[in-house]
């Protein structure tokens, strides 16, 4: 059985000619120890929820997987394996989720992938604590994570041990393929960690070393890890990479290319493997089909699942709409009592400060909102009555408080990029919506992460306060300048700043209520004045016109439109003003959402930016993305900040209402 992935393997990435046979073959028989003995699963139904969640963390091995569910009668035919890293098949170079049918999450980037099943074992843990009840348990499956030497080198990885710990996932469960090889060669001159004392030192159960190329050896060691109560384990299995490859097994020449003819020749003679490329024996293909057993399993818990909804009927359509991810029917409503709030209270207060407003009204009429930051609640804002501080006792069990309430703000500790991934792990898993907060600067620890979320069309919400130089006197170290328009690159990643209260609760609501994508928020330190409008609605579409040159006495046709986002839009109005004093009529438009209004089509973009009108944009960062917009001036910073009172910095940096009057009537005298 183990050899039959060797072997799809071997013919794959010598047919693709490019690939990584080495983990694969190396860690077949840990593989098989687990897929054919342990893992609850059903091919027919690769979302079926209850179902244990396979990581692949070292996705450069990801042939494994794909031979995995082959074998076990997924729907990924022979033919797909063929087209191996071909354009447009089920088989990418890399796990790609929602391509592959059984592929849980996108893999690649080493150390997200053990962070993503911290996720993964997080959310089954809250379901479960939230939606089991005594003689009904629904929610009752493991994580398993397969890692290398690689994962455990990224510091994204050391960020989640120590929060898989610290939340006692016992249902996680991670095994280590230890070979001593990465693509340099052998890892001991630069890798000296002594993993299983780390894991330990974490709070993690450690078992082995065991030898992975031992099947019954590997399962003893999955059996004894399930009986964990208080931590999750890993399992270390010693194992040579490229194994069964008599020229290549144990080096680096196994890792990153085809085996090439003659090797492969050499390694079906050792393996004593006969059967043609891509043909699997109906023997061992018979061994492999997980069909009926999965069939099976999931028919029993679908009997658990109608008595559990027969005796709760309430709980069972919550648990349902949570894990299709849809939102409570009557959102619109929600959306509305946060937006028409900010819209009638008219508050002056920081961005930040109206993000935890709006989140005060969702986080109490949707349950499925988990929150935290990345040891920064008391700046991000991201907690709210209803959520209180997730807390396990001395068993793992989640803590209610005084009300009964569950712990839905987590202390993520200054693990940014950690807190991104995890949360794209707590998004695939479903049942939640996570967001989490940190600094805007600090956003580039979490970046590829966020980048992550976006190519999966996860819906993961990202808070970063302190969103330019108007975070005063921590200094260019903490200051967003380019970080705005670096966010604005990702290619799926909604991005919103925020003018003020109103703008800010669209913001959320749009953040929630898009399904396919994550979306980041950036929020001010300082304080913000609501901005007087007639309709919020027309916020939704990224950007708006907020005030015509009558708003500020002047009943003339604009000749100028002066662009701006967040903190920046009062100065625009002031501007305007000035400019109306000298009989100059210009529109502000307001753009809290460069990717959203990039997504309207032409008639409304040429509504609000009139093609013949010149344009003036403002924004206290890099000023190279608004030239996108076809400005004639822009007003910006390309230069790191300093350690001063905002106010200070504003008038230092030329961010005035009078620099930018000027600069307007410079561009209509040219």
């Amino acid at each position: 059985m183990a050899n039959a992935i060797r072997a799809l393997t071997m013919d794959a990435v010598q047919q693709a000619n490019s690939g990584h046979p080495g983990a694969p073959m190396g860690m077949a028989d840990m593989a098989q120890a687990l897929w054919s003995r342990h893992l609850k699963h059903n091919p027919a139904a690769p979302k079926w929820f209850d179902r244990d969640r396979f990581v692949l963390s070292n996705g450069h091995g990801s042939m494994l997987i794909y031979a995995l569910l082959h074998l076990t009668g997924y729907d990924l035919s022979i033919d797909d394996l063929k087209a191996f890293r071909q354009l447009h098949s089920k088989t990418p170079g890399h796990p790609e989720v929602d391509v592959t049918p059984g592929v849980e999450t996108t893999t690649g980037p080493l150390g997200q992938g053990i962070t993503n099943a911290v996720g993964f074992a997080l959310a089954e843990k809250l379901l479960a604590a939230e939606f089991n009840r005594d003689g009904h348990t629904v929610v009752d499956h493991r994580t398993y994570v397969f890692m290398g030497d690689g994962c455990l080198m990224e510091g994204v990885s050391h960020e989640a041990v120590a929060l898989a710990g610290a939340w006692k996932l016992n249902k996680l469960i991670a095994l280590y393929d230890d070979n001593g090889i990465s693509i340099d060669g052998n890892v001991a001159p630069w890798f000296v960690d002594n993993t299983p004392q780390r894991f330990e030192a974490c709070g993690w159960n450690v078992i082995g070393p065991v030898d992975g190329h031992d099947v019954n050896a590997v399962d003893a060691a999955i059996a004894q890890a399930k009986t964990s109560a208080d931590k999750p384990t890993l399992i270390v299995c010693k194992t040579a990479i490229g194994k069964g490859s008599p020229n290549r097994a144990g080096t680096a020449k196994a890792h990153g290319e085809p085996l090439g003819g003659a090797e492969i020749a050499l390694t079906r003679e050792a393996l004593g493997w006969t059967a043609e490329p891509f043909v699997i024996p109906a023997d061992v293909k018979a061994a492999w089909d997980a069909t009926a057993a999965g069939a099976a399993v999931q028919a029993e818990w679908d009997g658990r699942f109608a008595a559990y909804a027969a005796a709760f009927p309430e709980l069972a359509a919550e648990f349902t709409r949570r894990m299709n991810g849809e939102l409570p029917a009557n959102f619109a409503e929600i959306a509305v009592e946060a937006v028409g709030g900010a819209h009638d209270k008219a508050e002056t207060v920081a961005s930040r400060k109206a993000s935890q407003i709006a989140l005060e009204v969702f986080t109490a009429k949707l349950p499925e909102l988990l929150g935290g930051s990345a040891d920064l609640t008391g700046s991000n804002l991201t907690n709210t009555k209803s959520t209180p501080a997730l807390r396990v006792d001395a068993t793992g069990t989640p803590v209610r408080n005084e009300a009964g309430q569950l712990g839905r703000h987590i202390n993520y500790g200054v693990r940014e990029f950690g807190m991104a991934a995890i949360m794209n792990g707590v998004a695939l898993h479903g049942g939640y919506i996570p967001y989490g907060g940190t600094f805007l600067t600090f956003s580039d620890y979490s970046r590829n992460a966020i980048r992550m979320a976006a190519l999966m069309k996860q819906r993961v919400i990202h808070v970063f306060t302190h969103d330019s130089i108007g975070l005063g006197e921590d200094g260019p170290t903490h200051q967003s300048v380019e970080h705005a328009a670096c966010l604005r690159l990702i290619p799926g990643l909604d991005v919103w700043r925020p003018a003020d209260t109103c703008e800010t609760a669209v913001a959320w609501s749009m953040a929630l209520a898009n399904k396919n994508r994550p979306s980041a928020l950036l929020l001010s330190r300082q304080n913000l004045p609501y901005l007087a409008k007639d309709d919020a609605d027309v916020i939704t579409k990224g950007a708006y016109v907020l005030a015509e040159p009558e708003k500020a006495g002047l009943k003339k046709k604009a000749k100028a439109v002066i662009i701006a986002t967040g903190s920046e839009v009062q100065l625009a109005l002031k501007a305007q003003a000035l400019l109306a004093a000298e009989q100059i009529p210009v529109r502000v438009v307001s753009m809290p959402s460069t990717t959203v209004f990039d997504r309207q089509d032409v008639e409304y973009k040429t509504e609000v930016l009139p093609a013949k009108l010149p344009r003036v944009a403002i924004e206290a960062g890099v000023t190279d993305f608004w030239w996108k917009y076809r400005c004639d001036a822009v007003i910006g910073l390309d230069r790191y900040g300093e350690s001063a009172p905002a106010g200070v910095l504003f008038d230092l940096f030329h961010f005035t209402a009078d620099n930018l009057a000027a600069t307007v009537k410079k561009v209509l005298a040219k």
